[in-house]
């Protein structure tokens, strides 16, 4: 058979591709129509195609910031006591706060609109630095830094490195190290180095401090756990194994650790590095010295800094006189405050943080050094006087701190520098993590230092009322964990805030 046309294709096969290219013009025809519907509808050139159907908002009007502060109304209407304890009825009663204390105070007046066992001395924890700024502001000048020196030794061969309370010195280039302005050991370093002395070995004289370098009442798990470092009168970055973090652990051995450090800027080998005593009347090789106390109290407040508060504790020691320990330290602060009529009846203190979980103050007198710092000027000052000081104090100048000129040197604006020092609720130090989730309507409101033990937490500070009254208050809990506890004194302090208790 002879297949004509040359196609390969019987009749069948083409009928079956003309069938499909019949069909093919169908569904084309069909999509092309759907296309231009869905064109005619989408439009895909459109906000709202490319936004998936959402339309896009004009831009906001641009918002001027005008930052004030203004001082508290003199006209804000008195609270009440009865509004007061209306107001804190139904907080003060969970069961969150365990075995719970409190005092608030209206500022302006000077009276306690509303108390709770505000007699019973309890663990202050970290509150007990609300003391210890205090005394430091009643005795020390406000620019008293501490110098840290560096002097030839008893033999030709050393060198001492003469400790005097300073635990913020920082090896950081650059000097940034944890604390803000503290003082530098490569500058140190450098200035011997340029003295031109040859010495292998550093004596390192800690005898500026006596006692014991761990208090009654602490753990020594804090130690690792980066609350605290044996108290020793020289240390890099608060002890801190790692000078960025806060709560880093602690060296055990912090003023060895600081002359290691020089004897390895030195090139000296840090093996060679002993505890000892510094010869008197040596030649001097190199000196650093603190940023002012004003700035270090802040640092303390605002980051509860166990180590600052037991160093300027121990300042106020030396400047009334008294051993540069534990005992004299604590022994120090209550007598200050003793000295300018704070009723220091049912405090036991064996340090200046409140770390010690032996520690016991009332809330009354918290509450009683806040008001007095947040309250009028009183009619009359104590006359006594701060006992003279048997030894020099480590800073330029002693006594008490003084004013601008002009200024009345009154016991409340002597104290008002305190204020300035707290956190301030959702926003700095240890309570920025605070009133976040939880209790808002304090946030920037409530400014309070906090304390927090395991057996204890507390807050004490001050808070402006929704009608503009300044109360202080001193809040204790015990008995609870903190986790529970402090949501429940933060609750506390902000109904004080949303209180019209007038």
């Amino acid at each position: 058979m002879v297949v004509q046309g040359g196609s390969g294709m019987d009749g069948s096969a083409r009928r079956r591709r003309r069938g499909v290219r019949t069909w093919l013009i169908i569904v084309l025809a069909v999509l092309a129509g759907a296309a231009a519907v869905a064109a005619a509808i989408l439009k895909p050139w459109t906000p709202e195609f490319r936004h998936g159907g959402l339309t896009i908002a004009a831009p906001p009007a641009p918002v001027s910031v005008s930052p004030d502060i203004a001082p508290a109304p003199d006209t804000a209407p008195a609270p009440s006591a009865a509004g007061i304890a209306a107001a804190l009825g139904p907080v003060v009663a969970s069961p969150d706060l365990g075995g719970f204390a409190g005092s608030v105070t209206d500022a302006a007046s000077g009276t306690v609109l509303w108390s709770e066992r505000a007699d019973e001395p309890r663990v202050p924890s970290s509150t007990a630095k609300i003391m210890t700024t205090a005394a430091a502001l009643l005795a020390l000048p406000a620019d008293q830094r501490v110098q840290t020196k560096v002097v030839a030794g008893s033999s030709p061969n050393e060198i001492a490195l003469l400790a005097a309370g300073d635990p913020t010195l920082t090896a950081q280039p650059g000097g940034e190290g944890y604390y803000p302005g503290a003082a530098s050991l490569l500058d140190l370093a450098d200035q011997v180095r340029n003295a031109d002395i040859r010495a292998d070995t550093i004596v390192v004289d800690t005898s500026v401090y006596s006692g014991q370098t761990m208090a009654r009442g602490w753990d020594p798990i804090d130690i690792p756990g980066g609350s605290i470092a044996p108290l020793e009168p020289v240390m890099l970055d608060g002890g801190r194994l790692d000078p960025a973090g806060e709560y880093s652990p602690r060296s055990g051995t912090p003023a060895l650790d600081v002359g290691r450090r020089l004897a390895t800027e030195l090139g000296l080998d840090p093996a060679k590095v002993r505890l000892g005593t510094a010869p008197q009347g040596t030649k001097r090789l190199g000196e650093v010295a603190s940023a002012p106390l004003r700035d270090r109290l802040r640092d303390m407040m605002v980051y509860s800094d166990n180590v600052l508060a037991e160093t300027i504790g121990r300042e106020v020691a030396q400047a009334t006189g008294r051993p540069m320990s534990f005992e004299g330290a604590a022994a120090a602060v209550a007598a200050v405050l003793a000295e300018h009529n704070f009723d220091m009846t049912g405090v036991t203190m064996f340090d200046c943080s409140g770390l010690s979980v032996d520690d016991r103050i009332p809330a009354r007198l918290l509450n009683q050094i806040l008001h007095t710092a947040a309250g009028p000027e009183p009619e009359t000052e104590p006359t006594t006087t701060a006992p003279a000081p048997l030894a020099p104090p480590l800073g330029a100048g002693a006594g008490r701190q003084t004013q601008p000129d002009g200024a009345a040197d009154t016991l409340s604006s002597r104290l008002v520098p305190m204020l300035d020092y707290l956190p301030v609720a959702g926003g700095t130090g240890s309570l920025s993590s605070r009133y976040v989730m939880q209790n808002q309507a304090g946030a920037g409101w409530v400014r309070a230092k906090t304390g927090t033990l395991s057996v204890a937490s507390t807050l004490a500070g001050y808070v402006l009322d929704r009608d503009g009254r300044v109360l202080t208050f001193t809040l204790m809990s015990s008995d609870r964990p903190p986790e529970v506890s402090r949501p429940a004194l933060d609750a506390v302090a902000a109904t004080l805030r949303n209180c019209g208790c007038s």
